[in-house]
């Protein structure tokens, strides 16, 4: 019961970094008109990369100074999952096993 909630929160982490991902590289694409947002299906990829990513990425985003139009929250947060995060978790986990 325990390994298997602890393997789905680092799986559950790990694809929502690689959301993260996906919603950069998509939003770099529509800026550099590589993708047509006007186009109905890339709206609709793009308003479900959004409400996935804004609710994590807006509070960084207050909290990070203006940079002049360059946002580093998505890496912010990837780093914080990456390296503070993920490695709570196994801390918590070993804990509790050597209880």
């Amino acid at each position: 019961m325990l390994f298997g909630l602890f393997f789905l929160l680092m799986r559950l982490l790990t694809i929502y970094c690689w959301i993260l991902l996906l919603s950069c590289i998509f939003i770099n694409l529509c800026m550099f008109g590589i993708l047509d947002s006007r186009n109905q299906l890339v709206w609709k990829v793009g308003v479900f990369l959004n409400r996935l990513t804004e609710p994590v990425l807006e509070p960084v985003r207050r909290l990070l100074p203006n940079l002049g139009g360059i946002d580093f929250s998505p890496m912010v947060v990837l780093l914080g999952i990456q390296y503070v995060l993920q490695p709570l978790l196994v801390e918590v986990f070993r804990t509790l096993l050597a209880r």
